[in-house]
């Protein structure tokens, strides 16, 4: 699998070094339309380690509507710390040859902002 970095001045691997929490990993993921199944195979694998790890709290995976095989993967972490260590683990550094040749990530970390009146941090 190809990292695509969402914002390419400041890519995950930056990210993953500023120890905060909570944060939300927000990862858009493009590929083929003959990889869709060999890549939902995959990521399940993926989410299934994930599930596993200190400081997981949640995950769900988005597919665009239509045609577009494109989908975004939203997860809660309890903190860069703890998905540092996951993301950073062997296991996990492991699976991701095992994505499609075609399949591209963009993953990014984010923190919930409060706008008052409207949503909480």
């Amino acid at each position: 699998m190809h990292i695509r970095p969402l914002d390419p001045a400041f890519p995950i691997e930056r990210q993953i070094a500023i120890d905060t929490s909570p944060v939300v990993l927000v990862n858009v993921f493009t590929l083929e339309k003959a990889d869709e199944q060999a890549f939902l195979k995959v990521w399940q694998d993926d989410a299934e380690f994930m599930k596993r790890q200190p400081g997981f709290i949640s995950t769900q995976l988005h597919r665009a509507i239509g045609e577009s095989p494109t989908y975004l993967n939203y997860a809660v972490w309890e903190s860069t710390a703890h998905f540092r260590a996951a993301f950073t683990h062997p296991a996990f550094r492991a699976k991701v040859s095992t994505y499609p040749s075609s399949a591209a990530a963009s993953p990014h970390l984010f923190q919930k902002v409060a706008v008052p009146g409207i949503c909480v941090a």
